[in-house]
């Protein structure tokens, strides 16, 4: 099965959390495994959200901000490629002609973002489109996807099943800007809705749910 994972800042970098990138690559060695093609896409977090502050008051332009938190992201990139030994590739791609060539060589690919004006939640639904995955898995600082922001609103309830559509009521922000965060960016749903890829959105601080995602079993929020 081809898989791509969408590991968040939120989970592994906010602060960065070493013992949690060690027991990702475990988790992805088993996967590779068991069969598994796979791309990890690794976000920046709260360091590339510093970073595009400290951008911010320098005065630099959007597109330096977001080049700053892509150069954040592929360093924590090469920190879970590193921990892969062979098993994963040698370099973190910088293109999606480079991800399909390492993942020809039968290597874990692990990357970070791309380019201004895209978050790595629309880096991972472009690779899920591009190499026709069967499943995209986003580990997230939530258990799924809920009516309402749970870290604001006490009575926010879990929703375990909905349509790529159905998201669109549930947006902050419906338009990118450097740092943005929320639970799915809204061109990553675009591009998701256009290529139909199956989606489940899981709580990373636990690496065991993508295990149970790509097995199938019933966990976080089921989007298709």
């Amino acid at each position: 099965m081809k898989v791509v994972i969408r590991i968040g800042g939120s989970v592994i970098a906010s602060p960065p959390d070493p013992a949690l990138i060690n027991k990702y690559a475990d988790l992805m060695k088993e996967l590779k495994k068991q069969g598994h093609e796979l791309v990890v896409v690794v976000g920046g977090g709260q360091p590339a959200r510093d970073f595009i502050d400290i951008a911010r008051e320098m005065g630099l332009s959007e597109q330096d901000q977001d080049n700053l938190a892509i150069s954040v992201s592929r360093l924590f990139a090469q920190l879970l490629a590193k921990r892969l030994g062979t098993l994963g590739a040698e370099k973190v791609p910088t293109s999606i002609r480079q991800v399909v060539q390492l993942l020809n060589e039968e290597k874990i690919v692990v990357m970070g973002g791309l380019r201004p004006g895209m978050t790595t939640d629309a880096v991972a639904a472009m690779v899920a489109e591009r190499i026709d995955a069967d499943l995209l898995v986003k580990a997230t600082d939530q258990d799924g996807i809920y009516t309402k922001d749970p870290d604001k609103y006490p009575d926010a309830q879990k929703i375990n099943r909905l349509s790529f559509h159905d998201l669109w009521g549930l947006f902050e922000e419906d338009k990118h800007k450097a740092g943005i965060h929320q639970i799915l960016d809204p061109e990553a749903v675009r591009i998701l809705q256009r290529s139909k890829t199956r989606t489940l959105v899981v709580n990373g601080f636990r690496p065991e749910n993508v295990l149970s995602a790509v097995k199938g079993e019933r966990i976080g929020t089921l989007i298709e």
